[in-house]
Parts: C-alpha cells; structure tokens; sequence
C-alpha cells in the first residue's frame, strides 16, 4: 500500500486551521448513482440543481474527481477506509443481508475524526454490510455503524431495491414489533410471502430485469422478507426523514466539531419520490428523485445557515459512481431522457470502466477557508482519509493507499493524484497524469461499458482525457511507447499491493 505510517500536520493544515480559527466541522455528502452531468453547474440544462450548485457557487467544483469503482460497496469502502476495494475481497455489491465487511480494528475517517475530538454520525444508505452474516434484526444488529466508528447512526441496511426495508438506528431496527419479527433471506422466499415474480398484480412498479424477490410499499425487492410489517419504510418518505435525522445530529452537536457523512439514497431505484417532487422534472422519476436529493441539500446548508455553522463547515458532495437510466425497472428513464447527458460529455457510466464510470460530481465548500473556483487536478475520494487526518493533526498505525492531497482539496497550490487504479466489475483500468489505459477484457454481459466494448475485441485501450474526454480516439497503437510504460507501471502496482487481476 501507498501512504506513510503517520501524517504529520503540514505548515498548509495549521495555516487553515489559523485561518479559520478552530476545527472546522465536516460533512460528506455522497449520492447513490448521481452522473457528472446530472448537475446544472456541470452543465446540465435540461434539470435544474440549485442546492448542490451553491457549493459548486460558494466553493470548488473539481473537473476531475473520482471514486475508485463504480459500484457502490466498493467505492464507499475506499472513501471510510482509504483503501483499494481490491484489498478486500468482500468489497462488491453486496445483499441487504451481508456481514460487515470493514474489520472492527482497521483505521477509518470516522474514527480518524473521533480521536481529533469529532461526534461522529452516519444517516442514510449504508452498503457496507451489518453484523456477522447470521443477524437476528430484531435484536441489536453489530458490529454496524458504532464499530466503524461512528457514535450516531439512523441507515438502510443496503439499498433501496434491496430488503430488509427497514431503518437502522443506533443498531437497532426501528419500529419493529416483537409480535411481528422481521425473516430475511436472500436464498429463498418465506411460505405465504408474494413476490413480484408470482404477483404483478399486486406491483405499482414493475421490473425490467431481476428485482422479483419481496414486495413492499407495491415495490418488487432483491431478496425476502417476511413480518416487520410496521417497521417497513414507505419510499417517498425516505429522503425527508433521511434529512430530518442528518439535520438533527448537526442541531445536537453543534457546539463541538462534528463529522457527518450523508448518504443520500437517489437517484438509486426505485424510484419513488415525494408526490410533492413527481412529475415535477418532466424526466421521469430519475429527474424527479434528483430535484428531491437537489433539495435536501439545500435545505440541509439552509440549516447550516440557521445555527450559523456554514462558515466554518466543510462541505464535500459527491457520488459513490456514475450513473445509469435502467437499473432493473420500468420507469421510463430511458423513453424520457431527452436530451440529458447524465454522464455530461463523459463516456460510459455505472459499472464502465470509461471515465463516466467514476469520474463524478465532487465539489467542496469551507467559506472561512477556501476560495471559489474551479479546480482540475486529480483528486479521489481515496484521499479524504489521509487529508482529513491531516488537517486535523491526526495519524494512525495502518498502511494505507490514501495520499494527503489537502491543498489540492482546499484549492491550495499543489499536485492531485499522478496515479489512480478504477475499477468497474471485476475489472481495473489505470490513470496516469492524464492519460488512462484500459487493459482487454472480454465482454461481461450487462454493463455500461458492454456495448462499446463489443466492438474492439481483446486489445488495449490508451486515452488522453484531457484532450479526449469523451474518449473516442483509441491511440494505443500510435502511442505504443507510452502504452508499454503505462502497463509496466500497473503491473508495478499490483505487486505492491499484492493485486492479482485476470485480463
């Protein structure tokens, strides 16, 4: 792995610190499947996203930020961890049912942020896996969010397709009866139980592929579940009460430095947004769930302003990967796009190895620090880790892959990443300064990345982003010489972090 042992505080960290006075507070806020042109100040015009662009309009919209998969489980795994997803081997898309795959000792942000003094809390979608793979929902379900180190928590278990349906506070399920226990399963359905594949009649939402398990709120999920009936969320609930809760840990503490991270659940499916948001984006219910996730921002840095915390508030918004329009339902995302490019001028998006995969909105705003602009290094939500700990003069005994690039984060002088690894199912492609390569593989079926890659059969693909960034000139042939360093370097790196990758 990459990083030093320790991160000394650097003359930069304390000049912010000084600068702003005291610690400053911090917030993540991470969307589920949010592309990079979904946002009006990456240049969307057809959806307007007034909340997420007052961070772009009061801080640092980044041209070039990137998760590291794009997927959700392995991509949020980098961002608590600061580590490759491929350094665990559980860090894919994993069931609403799955064992929590961050070890209890491992350093993560939120403990990072603890041992600086922070309150810590996590609100919102999860996907890191709960328990030991055996968990009883109706008792108290850890190791979770507490062992990662956080000393709040109110989340969904795994996603909104996926069961359990239910919320998660403080390790306990909410609103369960014990009259009425919560079974979940993802091998086989429980006697009685309807599901979407047996009866469609009883669907408001139909699926277009997979999604045939348990049905809740008219709803067809991944996997089963039986009882729980009163502790089954209602999907166009979800994001106010996800904001209710974040607001209220930021109300409680906020007379100490707290860290939050905020993991908004659109524009994943389904779909569902308030009926004060349907209708409303004249996209279908992809546009409308983000003017809902547009709105909670807002209304979050409303709150923000409200306790007068924004001044000394780090904010960061971003998405876990890029973003898809059929993601196994009938919404008509697909019929009703129009003109929007979700993935802006990028190529590719969920799953793809081209840069729409994870290269994704990413934005920061700290008023009493950073100055407004627009920043193009390379930055990844890898480095928040190291970063973070370095602005708060913490270090920690574990080898990480994060690298401190806190200038670059606060729009400071200073270099990004020269040196990046992504990956999207299974596979890995390789970013060096501004060129990327991907290595051959074959088709893997249902991808974003499929159907272009159907076309160029097992070769190498080399491709500058800066003058390419739509990548559609494959200069692997006119630029062997580059091709065959770029291949050296990775194969460099997959030594020392012992990767072993097929191609």
């Amino acid at each position: 792995m990459l990083a030093g042992l320790t991160l000394p505080t650097s003359v930069f960290a304390q000049s912010a610190q000084d600068e702003a006075g005291k610690q400053p507070n911090i917030v993540i806020i991470v969307a589920d499947d949010l592309g990079y042109g979904d946002l009006s100040c990456y240049g969307a015009v057809s959806i307007r996203t007034p909340g997420m662009d007052r961070i772009a309009n009061e801080g640092l919209r980044f041209t070039q930020g990137y998760c590291t998969a794009a997927t959700s489980t392995p991509s949020r795994y980098s961002l608590l961890t600061g580590l490759y997803p491929w350094t665990n081997r559980d860090a894919k898309i994993l069931p609403g049912n799955a064992a929590l795959i961050i070890r209890t000792d491992q350093v993560t942000l939120p403990k990072v942020m603890k041992q600086a003094g922070y309150a810590t809390g996590s609100v919102g979608k999860w996907h890191l896996g709960l328990g030991d793979g055996a968990v009883d929902w109706n008792e108290t379900i850890c190791p979770g969010a507490k062992e990662v180190g956080y000393d709040y928590s109110f989340i969904q278990a795994a996603t909104n397709d996926r069961v359990p349906c239910i919320f998660i506070e403080n390790e306990k399920g909410v609103g369960l009866n014990p009259n009425d226990p919560l079974y979940v399963s993802y091998k086989h359905n429980f006697p009685g139980e309807p599901t979407g594949k047996d009866n469609p009649e009883l669907l408001r939402m139909h699926p277009s592929v997979g999604h045939a398990g348990s049905i809740v709120n008219g709803v067809p999920r991944i996997g089963f579940q039986k009882g729980g009936k009163a502790a089954q969320w209602r999907d166009e609930d979800m994001a106010e009460l996800f904001l209710e809760k974040a607001k209220g840990f930021v109300k409680d503490n906020k007379d100490k430095p707290f860290f939050l991270y905020y993991g908004l659940h659109q524009p994943h499916v389904p779909r569902v947004p308030n009926e004060r948001f349907a209708g409303k984006s004249g996209m279908g219910p992809r546009g409308d769930v983000i003017l809902e996730a547009d709105w909670c921002v807002e209304e979050f840095l409303k709150e923000l302003d409200r306790l007068g915390l924004t001044e000394n508030t780090l904010v960061i918004l971003t998405s876990d990967n890029g973003p898809v329009l059929d993601d196994g339902y009938q919404d008509q995302a697909e019929e009703l796009i129009g003109s929007h490019q979700m993935a802006g001028p990028l190529r590719g998006g969920k799953t793809s190895l081209y840069n729409g995969g994870t290269c994704v909105p990413f934005l920061l705003r700290w008023p009493a620090v950073v100055r407004p602009g627009v920043q193009e290094a390379l930055v990844c939500q890898l480095d928040l880790l190291a970063s973070l700990a370095a602005l708060t003069n913490q270090s920690y005994p574990d080898r990480t892959d994060s690298q401190n690039t806190l200038a670059v984060f606060l729009g400071k002088q200073g270099e990004g990443r020269r040196e990046l690894v992504i990956e999207g199912m299974n596979n890995y492609a390789f970013i060096q300064d501004d060129w990327v390569m991907i290595p051959p593989y074959p088709s893997r079926g249902h991808s974003a990345e499929s159907e272009d890659f159907a076309g160029l059969g097992l070769c190498y693909q080399l491709y500058n982003f800066r003058e390419d960034i739509g990548q559609q000139h494959n200069l692997a042939e006119k630029e062997s010489k580059r091709l065959r360093q770029m291949m050296a370097a990775f194969e460099k790196l997959k030594r020392i972090t012992g990767k072993q990758t097929d191609y």
